[in-house]
């Protein structure tokens, strides 16, 4: 078995009155351990953390800490505040949650016109304020993505105190040249690729793993790649199925995260098609497409021998299916 790691980014499902649905998180925890991912990233862009309040990104990541119960690592966005100490005093708070890893949002170090030497700076007094916390890094693409060149990459990695890198540069130039600087990085440093198309890539030139938005709709088909891609067996069907994955990456984007969520729930889990990141419905439009990717999920399934998870079993019944959305 491959020791390469699928992590979702997780999403936040919401009650009819879009307060955050702390059973239904339960709910998708169980489904996407069911899955077999071996981690979780929370209060993440895909959580719509810039969409809820200091307090709920807390008590969210303090109940997913609490429900894994250290059955996988967790990671959680900690970057948030006006200065850089406010960054580094919510950094202490939710690691005092119980995560693994508090990740900082390169985004939040320098303004989009700073040079890499303001943000170097920046990280460097947020690591004498956040004492021996491990930390990562993330690419988020809000509120603008800051892309990290090698040598500022290789800068902060000489810190020693990364333990964690998601990348979201797409360029597998960018990717390959990043992974080489990680070579020469602590041993316990893990780098994962964020982009669906580049997973078998990536996975290849020796990333730990995946943590792709892909997941929220079907982790099965991420596990099955991160546990295939480097096995000399499986080569044409992980080339087959990393063409089905990159042929539907730009449609699950579409929406996002209603799209996700929407997807869920045709699978059966109690997720609302709620989001206070957008007012926005699907379309009809959007819906059949949605649709149709589904079918296209059972069909990778079938043709790879992937079960499914079962969500019939995972249900509480509290939940019914046909509730108003």
């Amino acid at each position: 078995m491959s020791d390469k790691k699928f992590v979702p980014v997780m999403i936040t499902p919401f009650n009819l009155k879009a307060k955050v649905d702390l059973d239904a998180v339960s709910t998708l925890i169980d489904f996407y351990l069911a899955a077999g991912v071996k981690g979780f990233f929370a209060n993440c862009l895909s959580s719509e953390m810039y969409s809820i309040t200091e307090d709920e990104r807390l008590e969210l990541t303090r109940h997913v800490v609490k429900y894994v119960n250290g059955r996988v690592p967790v990671v959680a966005t900690s970057s948030f505040g006006l200065t850089i100490d406010d960054k580094a005093e919510f950094t202490k708070r939710i690691y005092d949650t119980g995560i693994d890893a508090a990740i900082l949002i390169t985004g939040h170090y320098a303004n989009i016109e700073d040079s890499d030497e303001i943000l170097l700076r920046n990280f460097e007094k947020m690591f004498k304020l956040t004492g021996n916390i491990p930390l990562g890094m993330y690419e988020c693409p809000a509120p603008y993505k800051r892309i990290l060149g090698a040598d500022v990459f290789r800068q902060l990695l000489s810190s020693g105190r990364f333990v964690y890198h998601k990348d979201t540069s797409i360029a597998l130039e960018s990717v390959q040249a990043k992974l080489e600087v990680v070579k020469n990085a602590n041993a316990g440093f893990e780098f994962y690729d964020a982009h669906s198309p580049n997973a078998m890539y990536s996975l290849q030139m020796g990333a730990k793993g995946m943590s792709s938005i892909s997941g929220n709709f079907y982790p099965e088909i991420l596990v099955w790649m991160v546990n295939n891609a480097t096995n000399p067996s499986k080569q044409e069907e992980v080339k087959w199925l990393q063409g089905e994955i990159s042929r539907v990456d730009p449609l699950i984007h579409i929406a996002y995260p209603m799209s996700a969520k929407y997807f869920l729930r045709k699978r059966g889990l109690p997720v609302r098609t709620i989001s206070r990141a957008t007012a926005l419905e699907l379309t009809p439009e959007q819906k059949n497409t949605l649709d149709g990717i589904h079918d296209s999920f059972l069909m990778w399934c079938d043709k790879l021998d992937i079960r499914p998870v079962d969500t019939t079993s995972l249900l509480l019944p509290k939940y019914p299916l046909d509730a108003a959305i």
